[in-house]
Order: structure tokens, then sequence, then C-alpha cells
């Protein structure tokens, strides 16, 4: 059974269309990667304090850690991991689904475990993060992803600091299938 709760999608591109839409022009098709082409005024990570605000101002819901959770699949996976690093106390549910935990900006490629313990100001972020004792964080990933490799060596990093998570594992890949199953079994867990 899952709590009735508001859900929130921000577009994960920050400074690309999101959707079709319509305006005094008529339907407008959005342009697929056209972020590429310019910079964003924000990131993801640093709208999120907007999004919440505008979420908490305009909307009837709860607020506070135990009423708020974040998850995202693969890119979102990414964005999730990031904010609630970077904003630790403000989620009690935290679902990583076939996350890129690193977009390319490390120099040990997949090896998570190795990445965290040689960056002492992200090695300081999760110990935080954990410190305010989340009551749920959920990895969940395929076998065949492209990102399993990520997602295992990431949970090892976790697994030497005794950090706690759940993790939920299918067969097959980066696939719409699996996240469909990740949907439904994390939203199962929160708010309990």
């Amino acid at each position: 059974m899952i709590k009735p709760m508001s859900v929130v999608m921000a577009n994960g591109n920050a400074n690309c269309d999101a959707a079709p839409g319509e305006w005094h022009k008529g339907l407008y098709k959005p342009a697929f990667m056209s972020h590429m082409e310019s910079e964003p005024k924000a990131t993801t990570e640093e709208a999120y304090k907007d999004v919440m605000a505008y979420v908490e101002n305009h909307y009837r819901v709860l607020k506070g850690k135990k009423n708020t959770a974040i998850c995202g699949l693969s890119m979102g996976g990414y964005h999730s991991y990031m904010i609630s690093k970077l904003y630790p106390g403000k989620f009690d549910y935290i679902g990583l689904f076939s996350a890129a935990l690193e977009m390319g900006q490390s120099p040990y490629g997949n090896d998570m475990k190795a990445a965290i313990e040689n960056n002492p100001a992200l090695e300081e972020q999760l110990k935080t993060l954990f410190a305010t004792n989340p009551k749920l964080y959920w990895i969940a990933i395929g076998r065949t992803d492209f990102l399993y490799e990520q997602n295992t060596t990431y949970r090892a990093y976790l697994d030497s600091k005794k950090y706690p998570y759940e993790y939920f594992e299918t067969g097959e890949g980066h696939i719409w299938k699996n996240w469909r199953i990740y949907l439904v079994e994390f939203t199962q867990k929160l708010f309990k």
C-alpha cells in the first residue's frame, strides 16, 4: 500500500525544454539536447531550494525530513545522490534507481569507492548525510546495467563505513521495465 503523496518532477536538464507545450504561436517541440549549446543559469542541485520553496508555498504538503523523499533514475539518480548529500537532513527517504553516480568527472572511472576515498570533501558530505540517520537509503539496479559497476563500488564504500542502506537488484539493464519495478518497491516503503 502506498501512502498518499505529492510528487514533484523537476526537469533534470536545467536549461533544456522539458516537454512540448503551447504558447501564443501554437505548439512547440522541445529541442532535445539544446542544453549542450548554452550554460545553465543554475544546476539542478542549486535549483533544489527554489523548487522546494515553491512546492511548500503553493501546495498543501507536510514539511520536514520525515515527510520528504527524493528519488530518481539514471541521471535523476545522480541528481538525487547529489541533492541528498548537499542538503543533509532534508530527506528521510532517498532512492537511487540505476543511478549515474559519477558523471565523468572522476579520474577513477567507475570505481566510486576510490573516487570517494580520495575526495575528503565528498567523504565528509556522505558522513554528514548518514549522521542524519535517514530512515531509508535505497539503491536499485539491474545486473546488466552499464552503471552496475559504479553502483557496486559505491555500495562497497558504504559497507566499508557501515552506512545503512537497502539494496534491490533485478535482471536486465538500464530499462523502463526495471524502473517501474523500482518505483513500486520504493514508494511502498515511504512515510511509514
